[in-house]
């Protein structure tokens, strides 16, 4: 298969200059982006694709079997990178794509200069019995999940919000509700899944390369108690947090987000 096709991978910036990736998360594609990448591209190449089953990808490589769990997207990112083959990369992951990065990133270090988890979540679901706090019940995602599985141009439009926050500015979420209605009801309902049933805490203990854990200060979706969980477990992590509100930094404080890439990737790269 075409690596390439199959996930729309596209390279931009300053030949010969060090690797970043940018990773996607879930209702999105490399889109996401677009006020990030043609600032990185001055000093880096810029590494931008789309999930399977998201954007200009080729929808004809999706499967339920292989996508119904993070490590078919892990396994992606590492044949993108051995495709490539421009040495290791500093992989950004946003969203769910931060545990994708985790993932590949403990499987093959050696493809990565470092990782930089924005807006992470290792699990979503509360979990009393240790104390981890998710920002949800269990019974907060499956009602979630059912909205999404019952009528998802509807929970799109309800949910694009809360999740971008800044109310003040509806046109944001009104752009990732619109990202959301592109994407294929049934890839959706699978990646969903993936994305918010998956639990990833006991493989960040396994990440050796430079992390860095970017928060926003004010996210529904993951609150600060889940920044502060990664740090902990990954060992040597930086955690800092954005002057930001919501889930997607990436367009509602776009300099802030590229400042932080940027400097981490320079101290990084290699």
């Amino acid at each position: 298969m075409d690596v390439r096709a199959r996930n729309h991978v596209t390279v931009t910036g300053r030949a010969g200059g060090p690797v970043v990736m940018l990773a996607h998360g879930f209702g999105c594609d490399q889109n996401m982006w677009r006020l990030v990448a043609p600032v990185l591209e001055r000093d880096f190449q810029v590494v931008l694709f789309d999930h399977v089953g998201a954007g200009r990808s080729d929808l004809a490589a999706w499967s339920e079997d292989r996508y119904a769990w993070l490590d078919g997207y892990a396994h992606d990112v590492l044949e993108i990178c051995r495709e490539l083959d421009r040495g290791p990369v500093v992989f950004v992951g946003h969203s769910v794509s931060a545990m994708v990065g985790v993932l590949a990133a403990a499987r093959e270090p050696g493809y990565f200069a470092g990782l930089m988890l924005l807006t992470p979540s290792p699990c979503y679901i509360d979990d009393p019995a240790t104390g981890y706090r998710g920002g949800f019940s269990a019974e907060d995602i499956e009602e979630l999940l059912h909205s999404l599985e019952s009528n998802y141009l509807g929970w799109s439009a309800t949910m694009a919000p809360v999740i971008m926050g800044n109310a003040e500015r509806p046109e944001l979420g009104q752009e990732l509700a619109n990202s959301f209605c592109r994407t294929d009801p049934e890839i959706a309902r699978v990646f969903a899944r993936a994305t918010f049933l998956s639990d990833n805490r006991a493989d960040l203990e396994a990440v050796t390369v430079p992390t860095l854990i970017a928060q926003c200060s004010d996210d529904a979706i993951a609150p600060p108690e889940v920044g502060a969980f990664v740090h902990a477990r990954i060992k040597g992590s930086e955690l800092v947090t954005l002057t930001a509100t919501g889930h997607c930094p990436q367009l509602s404080a776009p300099e802030a987000t590229t400042a932080a890439i940027a400097s981490f990737a320079a101290r990084t790269a290699r």
